[in-house]
């Protein structure tokens, strides 16, 4: 019985060698000795990564903003008289130049004039009478009081003419200002009053340009400020510049209202037209600027990838102006240094590179 036993324990102890012997030979096709984990993965951390390369050279670069903006006259006003009464005559002809002063049209006056006659009959006189009082009053032959009854006559006449040569002007509609007049709304004979608009004088040279731009840009935009507009239908680029802004930055739209002029000396731009306006706040000619992409940040440092020796390497930039598509590098890049624009998020120091394209 004790023979059977210490049979079995043999047949169990050559079963268990045998199954770790054919387990060695085989784990010892997938590992050789000596070889660990970071031998294993290691290979793929020296993998080659395929990369766009942009070489560093100084450009011209410019800032500035786009805005939608409104073409206005340099002044406009609704002409009406300052009176009633019917308009007798019309002496401007519809869409062309007047100069300041002219008479424009003119409403019945003969009530007045005739007022006037009477009272210019009165004034000499009145001016004898005044004359007679002043040389009587020296020889004591007539009161002070009665000679200045006849000065205060006088004056009155005076007033009155005045008030009546007044009333005369108020018939008389005269262009305020050099200007292009629009089509008038009435004809000869029509009654006229102040509510009445008998046309538009607008002045078109210069033209104003009104337009918003963010508020961010309140202290760089000032008096002076040159910018460019163009208008639909015309291929030039036409220039002007701020002459005034607003006194404060709209609460709601958190906009700056600010407003240009143009000279447009030859009249071919017209008041009322959309535009597109653009202003240069920067210009830089000789900057060192890269693609915004190609900046990696870390912990609040700005760094990017240069391609040197086949492997990327870190630099530390400075900073400047930032446009839509690219940042001035004021510090860290050189000129002839080669930039690495893709990847950046697979980057590390020293990693294996192979440029692919070179900007």
């Amino acid at each position: 019985m004790k023979r059977k036993k210490w049979i079995i324990t043999a047949l169990v102890l050559v079963v268990f060698c045998a199954a770790l012997g054919i387990y060695n030979y085989f784990n010892g096709q997938k590992s050789t000795p000596g070889t660990d984990v970071e031998e294993i993965v290691a290979p793929r951390k020296t993998n080659t990564l395929n990369v766009n390369g942009f070489i560093i050279r100084t450009r011209h670069l410019t800032d500035g903003i786009s805005v939608v903006a409104n073409l206005l006259p340099d002044e406009e006003v609704d002409l009406s008289f300052e009176t009633s009464g019917k308009i007798v005559s019309i002496n401007f002809q519809e869409g062309t130049a007047v100069r300041k002063g002219d008479l424009l049209a003119k409403v019945n006056d003969k009530p007045l004039q005739a007022q006037l006659a009477r009272y210019e009959a009165q004034l000499k006189l009145a001016e004898d009478r005044v004359y007679r009082q002043s040389a009587l009053l020296e020889k004591d032959a007539v009161s002070q009081e009665a000679f200045e009854q006849a000065q205060t006559e006088l004056a009155t006449l005076i007033a009155e003419i005045n008030i009546v040569k007044s009333n005369i002007e108020l018939t008389e509609l005269r262009a305020p200002f050099d200007g292009i007049i629009g089509l008038r709304n009435v004809s000869e004979g029509a009654y006229a009053s102040p509510s009445i608009v008998i046309a538009t004088l607008t002045k078109i040279s210069p033209l104003k340009i009104d337009f918003f731009v963010p508020e961010r840009y309140t202290n760089q935009i000032k008096s002076g400020t040159r910018f460019t507009f163009r208008v639909d239908g015309r291929q030039e680029t036409f220039q002007g510049s701020v002459y005034a802004a607003e006194s404060k930055v709209d609460p709601e739209t958190h906009t700056y209202a600010v407003r240009g002029i143009y000279p447009n000396t030859r009249a071919t731009l017209m008041p009322g037209r959309f535009t597109s306006v653009n202003i240069q706040l920067h210009d830089i000619p000789d900057a060192i600027a890269i693609p915004t992409e190609a900046i990696v940040p870390e912990m609040g440092i700005d760094k990017v990838y240069l391609y040197r020796n086949g492997r990327a390497h870190a630099v530390e930039v400075t900073t400047g102006l930032r446009t839509d598509a690219e940042l001035q590098i004021l510090k860290g890049l050189s000129v002839g240094d080669t930039l690495i624009t893709s990847g950046t998020l697979q980057l590390r120091e020293g990693l294996p590179v192979k440029l692919d394209v070179v900007e």
